[in-house]
């Protein structure tokens, strides 16, 4: 039977890293904790629950959780946020296929999200994401703050059940984020030198509005629905205008 190192990074997350690591605790064989120098309990906490805690100043998204990857002392990775937990049907389906899980070097599972009240099962599900994996074959990538899991291969394999999100629990939390993560993608693309024009944040801010609300069908998980779509279009073209600003100052 396959190892698993789970693989968590942490800061100041002590109201929700317990029943994150709390659903690992029956799948993994070792639980490796990353923290940014967390000010509150959250090592307090984990440390109930594993030895394997390091601290380390945060480094980005990607780097950090890579950083979480090579201290595993197992191939197989599976990560999580502090936000998330393993629901009971994807504990089972890991568990499932232990024995065999050489015969993928990946596999994805899908997200659903529970915003301020009430689970979203539109919007933003199913929201596919690889977060187990072989880490000889694969590694986080993309672009901070998006990080996602690149695999070198094309097997990939698909678990049932859902990781369970926690997303924000106020609408000022939400847009507290929205400014720390516009922020972060707005110097990635100016580091990139990608062309921004004018017309950006609103061609990018209405076409993620009308791909959560209409073509996701995010009308039918109420307001809740129509509120993470309006904030969405907002975080989009927030992120473009700071672009755009920058752009003017440095001329």
């Amino acid at each position: 039977m396959a190892k698993i190192s789970a693989c968590i990074i942490s800061f100041n997350e002590e109201k929700k890293i317990e029943d994150c690591l709390k659903s690992l605790l029956d799948v993994v064989d070792e639980i490796v904790v990353v923290d940014s120098e967390s000010t509150d309990k959250t090592i307090e906490i984990a440390s109930v629950y594993t030895d394997f805690i390091y601290s380390r100043k945060f480094l980005g998204h990607i780097a950090q959780k890579n950083l979480a990857v090579g201290k595993a002392q197992h191939d197989w990775i599976l990560s999580l946020d502090c936000d998330e937990r393993l629901s009971d049907d994807l504990r089972k389906s890991i568990l499932e296929i232990k024995d065999e899980i050489g015969q993928y070097d990946a596999y994805r599972m899908a997200r659903k999200t529970f915003y301020i009240y009430r689970w979203l099962n539109y919007c933003w599900y199913p929201d596919m994401k690889v977060r187990l994996f072989n880490k000889q074959h694969a590694k986080w990538g993309g672009v901070n703050p998006h990080d996602k899991v690149r695999v070198d291969s094309e097997k990939i394999g698909r678990l049932g059940g859902d990781i369970l999100h926690y997303s924000f629990d106020s609408i000022s939390a939400h847009i507290q984020t929205l400014d720390k993560f516009s922020e972060i993608a707005a110097k990635e693309i100016i580091k990139r030198g990608k062309k921004v024009s004018v017309f950006s944040p609103f061609t990018h801010g209405f076409w993620i509005f009308f791909k959560m609300y209409f073509l996701k069908r995010g009308f039918l998980d109420g307001f809740a629905g129509l509120l993470a779509s309006v904030l969405s279009l907002m975080h989009v073209f927030v992120k473009y205008s700071k672009v755009l600003i920058h752009q003017a100052q440095h001329k």
